[in-house]
């Protein structure tokens, strides 16, 4: 992904991680793949086909917004929500009057749910409950989800029309199952959006159930910039020949995953193998188990040792802060004093694959003007030997 060869990293098989190279949008037109519409297609040659996907602008930054988004048409007639794209969790949902008992601020007013419940012996409803799971209703699935920071949603099942457009030219509306909230709480990294857009690998996922039916393959891929992105369904969308893939491993049923990793800093190993990694577009930062963080910490600091940056501690943007002579502007007034990160993938295909992660992507720009590390130390927040690269370290 330097200059004059540029490239993404995907997960495929099941889902692809990809981040752009440079900015947006102009950047992803190198490896987009954009063939001709076909005229005179039809939702029937779509179903049988699967040679379309599905394109949504991505919003938002890391910081200071801390997310980004979506905008989603669902209902009857179409009405636009913000989501938050989630690959860590699987199900889809809106804040919901249903009515509601509690719902934070959101962008658009509250989704009128359909009066097409799904029953309790939805498959789609058992994928959500373990299998000793008794239906307190049969004729309504309930559900309720938790999240890493201690948020909630908790509501019923509801099917609803998702208005999407086709690379193919086509718009489309298919059925599908979302979640009704009517009792949030919000976690510590609370948004102010409409809902969650379920990414992950179950079966209630959005990509699973346009796979089921027949609208895209099951891929999703994002790109990000500093300012935005774009999320995308389905493989009509990118250029091979610019992407690294490496298999996904099937030791991981929740999460997203290439396998074990070895971490590399400035193209040399750190000594650290077999590093459980899983990707979460959901976690707007990485997150590294404690012994790894420190480490990492170190070398960053050793490389730091004698440059004209200093650590800031009366900046308390993130836990650790670096200021120059003056303030700078973008990570590119700053990114020559760090080092690259990489995660080796041994399992990938004919070679090692390689996801690298530039000084751009894993430092932010506080309001006051200094570099500050966006990796941070797993470990505190519970997240046991998993190590999360969040949506800001797939930002290149």
């Amino acid at each position: 992904m330097r200059p004059g060869k540029k490239s993404i990293f995907m997960i495929a098989l099941v889902v692809l991680a990809a981040s752009c190279a440079g900015g947006f949008p102009d950047e992803q037109q190198k490896w987009r793949k954009w063939g001709p519409s076909p005229s005179g297609s039809s939702s029937s040659e779509i179903k049988f086909k699967l040679k379309s996907s599905v394109i949504f602008p991505l919003y938002g930054n890391v910081y200071p917004n801390g997310f980004y988004f979506v905008q989603v048409y669902i209902g009857y007639p179409p009405r636009p929500y913000f989501l938050d794209p989630d690959t860590g969790s699987d199900l889809t949902w809106l804040q919901c009057d249903a009515p509601c008992v509690r719902c934070t601020t959101g962008f658009h007013p509250l989704y009128r749910p359909s009066n097409d419940l799904v029953v309790c012996k939805d498959p789609l409803c058992a994928s959500l409950h373990p299998s000793d799971y008794k239906c307190e209703n049969p004729e309504q699935c309930d559900y309720d989800v938790e999240y890493a920071d201690g948020g909630s949603s908790l509501g019923v099942l509801v099917n609803d029309l998702f208005t999407l457009n086709l690379t193919t030219g086509v718009r489309t509306s298919p059925r599908m199952t979302l979640g009704c909230g009517y009792d949030q709480l919000p976690g510590s990294s609370d948004h102010p959006l409409d809902g969650v857009l379920g990414l992950g690998k179950g079966k209630s996922s959005i990509v699973s159930q346009l796979r089921d039916q027949g609208v895209v393959k099951n891929i999703v891929g994002h790109c990000l910039s500093g300012q935005g992105g774009f999320l995308f369904f389905g493989e009509d969308v990118y250029d091979s020949s610019r992407i690294t893939w490496t298999p996904m491993s099937r030791d991981y049923i929740k999460h997203y995953s290439a396998g074990q990793a070895e971490l590399l800093f400035g193209g040399k190993s750190t000594g650290f193998k077999n590093l459980n990694v899983i990707f979460d577009s959901g976690s707007s930062y990485t997150y590294f188990t404690s012994q790894i963080y420190h480490t990492l910490l170190s070398l960053i600091k050793k490389e730091l040792s004698g440059r004209t940056l200093k650590e800031a501690p009366e900046d308390h943007t993130l836990p650790f802060c670096w200021k120059g002579k003056k303030p700078f502007k973008s990570t590119r007034d700053v990114k020559k004093y760090f080092k690259p990160i990489a995660l080796s993938f041994p399992n990938g295909w004919r070679t090692k694959a390689k996801f690298e992660i530039f000084p751009e992507a894993y430092l932010i720009i506080s309001s006051m003007g200094n570099a500050c590390l966006g990796i941070l130390n797993g470990t505190d927040v519970g997240l046991s030997n998993f190590n999360v690269i969040g949506g800001k370290d797939m930002i290149l």
